[in-house]
C-alpha cells in the first residue's frame, strides 16, 4: 500500500522544530530536533545500527529481525512471490504459507533484498561533469559520470551501486548496497487477514490487518549471517511513545515548482486516473468470469486499486485551492529572496521560466509518451520482450551512453526478472495486451504508423491472442537465450512479441528522448540552481524529496481527529475489534484459522496502531522501532489524510498505519502455531 504524509514547509523553506515532518537521509539526520522534542539524541553508532538493520526489496521496504537472515516486510510486498509459487492446487496467497522447518522455506521466483552498506557524497564530481550543460548535453553528461561512478563502486558481484539525485540536483550521493538474490519465504498469513477490509478500508483507520510476511536471505545455500538486526520489543507500542521508521519512500513532489505541480494536476494525474480506472474495470470483469481468473489476476488488481486510490487522493489535494495558494505564496516568497541577493539571483537566472516552458512545450506529447513508453498496463510478457530488444541495443553502446535502466549496475535486476520461473498466465496477458493496444489506437489514432505496424487490420483482441499463443517468452530459458544472444539473436527472432517490441521501440525511443532531453535534462539543470539557492538562503534545514532510497523519520504513537470523517480516532485497534468488524463476507471475512483460534486469542491485545511518522508509498514493509532499536510495529498503510502527502505534511491528521509487534507475536503464537518463528524473533537467553 502507499502512504504520503503532509508538510508545513514547502519548496525547501525551513521546517518547524516542533513537527514530526521529514523523510531524512541517514547522512544528514536532524538528531538535535529529535533531542529538542523527545529528549533522545540518536548518535552515529545508533544511526549506523538502524541503517544496517534496514533493507529494501524490489518494490518495498523491509528489515532484518534476526541474526540468521530473517527479513520482515508486508504480505502485499511478498504477494508476487506467493503468487509465483502458487498453482491451482496450492494457492499460497489465499491460504497462506508457513515453513515449519528450515528446509520447507521456498525460494521466491524473482525477489531480492538489499542492505545499504555505505553512503558517499559525490556532488562535487557530478557537478564538474555537468557544469554549464543543459538539455541533451546535461542528460548525456549525467549518465556518463553516473555510470563511471557506479562501475568503480561495484567491486564484487554481490554489490549493487546507485547514484542518487537529492534535492533535484542540489546533492548527489553514491549508495553501495549488498544484494541478496536467494530469498525464501518463511511465513505469510492468508490474504483475508493480511488485507482484511479490502479496498474499502485501504488508506483508512481504524484497521484490523495482519499485513506481514517473513522472508529469509541465503548465501551459498545457507541462511545469511546478519549480526546487525532489530530486536523485538517485549511491550509493543505505547501511546505517546517516540517511534522511528526506516524505509524507502518512493516519490514525493514537495520541492517542485508551481509549473511542475500544475503539469502534474492538469496533465499527468488526469491521464493516470482515467487509464487506471478503465484498467481496473477490465480486470474486475475478467476476475468475475472464473475462480482461476480471480486467482491469476488478484495481485494485479491489488496494485491497480491501490494506485488508483492514491491518485484520487493526489488529485483531490491538488484541487485544494487553499493549499495550492499557499504553495504559490511560498514560491513567490522564495523567488523574492533570490531576487534580493545579487549573487544568488545571478546563479539562478531565469530557471523558473525555463522549467515552465519545458513542461508547456511537452504537454502535446504527454499522451503519446504515456501510451508508447511509460504505461505499465501491457503485461509481463511484453515487458520481457521490450527488455530483450532494448537490452540488446543498449549493451552494444558505452555504459555511460545507455538509457538509465540499462547501465551495468541495473543489468542484474533485469536478468533476475528474465530468468524468473514465475508463471505468465496466458489469459491475463491477452487481457493486458488487448487493453493496451486498444488504448494505443484510441489515443494515437488508427492511422498512426506505429499503431498500424502493431495492429495491421486486426482487432486488439485478435492481435493479443496471436502474440501470446505464438510466443515462447513464457519460458525463462528462451528469454535467457535471447538475452545472451544479444543483437544477433534479437534480429533473427521471429517470436511475435519480439517482432512487436522491435516495431514499437523506434517510436517509443523517440518520445522518450524528447522527455529525457527536453524536459528532464532541462529541468534537472535548472532545479539544481534552485536547490543551491535554497541552501544559500535557508541553510541545510530541510530534507530532500523521496527517491525510493533509505530514509529515517521520527514521530510518536498518537491519535487524531479525522478531517475526512469528523470523528476522534484513538491510536490503537485490537483483536476483539477485528472480530466485531467481521461480517463473514468479502472483504470483511476473517479466515478459518482465526475463527478456530478465537477462544485462545486475547481480544484486548493491540493489532494495529497509528503514528505521526512521515511516510509514503515505498515505506510499505518499513519497521517501526523505538529508541532502543526494538521493533514495535510494521508499517503497511497511511490514513486517508495522508494521501495529500506527496505535496505537504500536516501533523494534526496525517498518520502512518502499522501492525503492532505485540499483535504479530500473539497471532503467530495463538493462530498459526509458528513457534519456530516466534523463538527466532524473541530468542531465549
Amino acid at each position: 500500500m502507499r502512504r504520503i504524509l503532509l508538510a508545513a514547509i514547502l519548496l525547501g523553506m525551513p521546517s518547524s522544530a516542533f513537527a514530526d515532518e521529514g523523510m531524512w537521509t541517514f547522512h544528514d539526520f536532524p538528531a538535535a530536533k529529535v533531542k529538542d522534542r523527545y529528549k533522545f539524541n540518536p548518535d552515529q553508532a545508533w544511526l549506523d545500527k538502524a541503517r544496517m538493520s534496514s533493507a529494501r526489496t524490489n518494490n518495498c521496504s523491509a528489515s532484518f529481525v534476526s541474526e540468521q537472515g530473517l527479513v520482515m516486510t508486508n504480505h502485499h510486498c511478498a504477494h508476487e512471490c506467493l503468487a509465483g509459487l502458487s498453482s491451482a492446487d496450492h494457492d499460497y496467497v489465499k491460504n497462506g504459507f508457513w515453513a515449519a522447518k528450515l528446509d520447507d522455506e521456498k525460494k521466491c521466483p524473482d525477489l531480492h533484498v538489499e542492505r545499504l552498506e555505505a553512503i558517499t557524497d559525490i556532488t562535487e564530481r557530478v557537478g564538474k561533469a555537468t557544469a554549464g550543460k543543459t538539455g541533451a548535453a546535461y542528460t548525456t553528461a549525467l549518465r556518463d559520470v553516473s555510470a563511471t561512478i557506479e562501475k568503480e563502486c561495484a567491486t564484487a558481484p554481490e554489490f549493487h551501486c546507485q547514484v542518487v539525485d537529492l534535492f533535484h540536483g542540489g546533492q548527489f550521493v553514491l549508495h553501495k548496497y549488498k544484494r541478496y538474490t536467494d530469498v525464501r519465504v518463511v511465513f505469510a498469513p492468508e490474504i483475508a487477514s493480511a488485507f482484511f477490509g479490502g479496498d474499502p478500508d485501504n488508506f483508512e483507520f481504524p484497521r484490523f490487518d495482519l499485513d506481514v510476511s517473513f522472508l529469509r536471505v541465503y548465501e551459498n545455500g545457507k541462511p545469511a549471517a546478519t549480526p546487525d538486526h532489530f530486536s523485538w520489543s517485549p511491550a509493543g507500542p505505547k501511546d505517546g511513545e517516540l517511534t522511528f521508521v526506516s524505509g524507502n519512500p518512493g516519490t514525493t513532489l514537495r520541492e517542485l515548482t508551481m509549473a511542475q505541480l500544475e503539469f502534474q494536476r492538469d496533465v499527468s494525474m488526469a491521464l493516470r486516473l482515467a487509464s487506471y480506472a478503465e484498467w481496473r474495470g477490465q480486470l474486475t470483469q475478467f476476475m468475475r468470469e472464473s475462480d482461476e481468473n480471480h486467482r491469476v489476476a488478484e495481485d494485479w488488481l491489488f496494485g491497480v486499486e491501490n494506485s488508483l486510490k492514491a491518485y484520487k487522493g493526489w488529485s483531490t489535494a491538488l484541487s485544494d485551492e487553499k493549499q495550492v495558494e499557499k504553495k504559490a505564496d511560498d514560491e513567490a516568497a522564495l523567488r523574492a529572496k533570490i531576487k534580493a541577493d545579487a549573487k544568488v539571483s545571478a546563479d539562478v537566472g531565469n530557471a523558473y521560466d525555463i522549467i515552465e516552458k519545458a513542461y508547456a512545450d511537452f504537454r502535446p506529447f504527454y499522451h503519446r509518451y504515456w501510451w508508447l513508453e511509460a504505461t505499465r498496463h501491457r503485461g509481463d510478457l511484453f515487458d520481457h520482450a521490450l527488455h530483450l530488444v532494448r537490452g540488446a541495443n543498449e549493451r552494444g553502446v558505452a555504459n555511460g551512453k545507455r538509457l538509465d535502466e540499462y547501465r551495468d549496475a541495473a543489468l542484474p535486476e533485469i536478468e533476475d526478472e528474465l530468468k524468473s520461473p514465475a508463471p505468465a498466465y496466458a489469459s491475463r496477458e491477452k487481457l493486458a495486451l488487448a487493453f493496451w493496444l486498444g488504448k494505443l489506437r484510441e489515443e494515437l489514432g488508427a492511422d498512426d504508423p506505429t499503431v498500424k505496424a502493431l495492429l495491421g487490420k486486426d482487432t486488439p483482441e485478435t492481435v493479443a491472442a496471436r502474440w501470446v499463443d505464438g510466443t515462447k517468452l513464457g519460458d525463462p530459458a528462451e528469454r535467457l537465450r535471447l538475452w545472451k544472444g544479444g543483437k544477433q539473436a534479437i534480429a533473427a527472432s521471429k517470436d511475435p512479441l519480439i517482432v512487436a517490441a522491435r516495431a514499437l521501440d523506434p517510436a517509443a525511443r523517440k518520445v522518450r528522448k524528447m522527455w529525457d532531453d527536453n524536459v528532464q535534462g532541462v529541468v534537472r539543470a535548472q532545479t539544481e540552481k534552485i536547490a543551491k539557492a535554497k541552501f544559500a538562503i535557508n541553510g541545510r534545514s530541510s530534507y530532500p524529496d523521496a527517491t525510493f532510497t533509505l530514509r529515517l523519520s521520527y514521530g510518536a504513537v498518537k491519535g487524531y481527529t479525522s478531517s475526512a470523517h469528523g470523528t476522534k480516532v484513538t491510536p490503537f485497534t485490537t483483536f476483539a475489534g477485528a472480530f466485531a468488524r467481521a461480517t463473514g463476507a468479502f472483504p470483511f471475512e476473517l479466515p478459518a484459522s482465526w475463527l478456530a483460534a478465537q477462544k485462545a486469542i486475547d481480544g484486548k491485545i493491540t493489532l494495529d496502531f497509528v503514528t505521526t511518522n512521515d511516510i509514503i508509498g515505498g515505506n510499505s514493509g518499513s519497521p517501526v522501532f523505538n529508541k532502543d532499536l526494538q521493533i514495535v510495529g510494521l508499517i503497511f498503510d497511511g490514513n486517508i489524510e495522508s494521501l495529500a502527502g506527496d505535496f505537504w505534511y500536516d501533523e494534526s491528521v496525517n498518520r502512518a498505519v502499522a501492525v503492532s509487534s505485540e499483535g504479530l507475536i500473539h497471532a503467530l503464537s495463538k493462530i498459526y502455531k509458528a513457534d519456530r518463528l516466534v523463538d527466532e524473533l524473541r530468542p531465549k537467553h
